[in-house]
């Protein structure tokens, strides 16, 4: 993954310097595709972002786990830092930015973008947001890493989640102004992100339920 080490905005210069396994994977394919674009056997571009959340993010933290205890009254056990600064990409930014990269000019290929993004904050601040839209409190309890390293013995997803948590132990910021000088792009406002994800929210999870 992409980290600085020392909190500072990441950004499309950060040295990839993956400290994971997932990391490690993530920085060999992005290589692979950048030198396969640079030998002119496929036109590359690459757009990254940080954790998701809104609709359609079902396998995100605020997804599977987060939405059936929130629209039923009860706790959510947060498995990352809730107070530790973090940037959070809402689905839909996502979407629109890698639908603005497919159009992208020649010039622009070959290269990493940082997609459209809010301001940095904090899980408890987003949750806060999702409650006001929601129209009731979202009760947002920590997991203590001990007890998240002794769910991960039995379950796979926290497992996985685990290798990642370094993350939380500093400010994990994503820096977007270049890809918003060049394509013009602003992300959705907080308010009406935290909207159209409880919309889909109760629809998808009363569906599922």
């Amino acid at each position: 993954m992409l980290g600085r080490g020392d909190g500072r905005p990441i950004n499309e210069d950060t040295p990839v310097a993956p400290c994971s396994r997932k990391g490690e994977v993530r920085a060999r394919a992005a290589d692979a595709l950048l030198l396969a674009h640079r030998a002119g056997r496929v036109e590359v571009v690459i757009g990254r972002a940080s954790d998701f959340y809104g609709p359609e993010g079902g396998k995100t933290h605020f997804g599977d786990h987060f939405w059936p205890a929130a629209l039923h009254g009860k706790t959510v056990r947060a498995l990352i830092d809730p107070d530790a600064i973090h940037t959070y990409h809402y689905t839909l930014d996502v979407a629109r930015g890698l639908v603005a990269l497919g159009g992208a000019q020649a010039e622009d290929c070959g290269r990493v973008w940082m997609l459209p993004c809010q301001p940095a904050g904090t899980a408890r601040a987003l949750v806060a947001r999702l409650a006001e839209a929601l129209g009731r409190p979202i009760a947002l309890a920590a997991t203590p890493r001990a007890m998240a390293a002794a769910l991960a013995l039995v379950m796979p997803v926290v497992r996985e989640l685990k290798e990642m948590l370094y993350q939380w132990d500093q400010p994990f910021v994503a820096d977007d102004t270049r890809f918003r000088a060049r394509f013009g792009l602003q992300p959705v406002a907080v308010a009406q992100a935290a909207l159209d994800t409880v919309t889909w929210a109760r629809q998808h999870y009363s569906a599922t339920s």
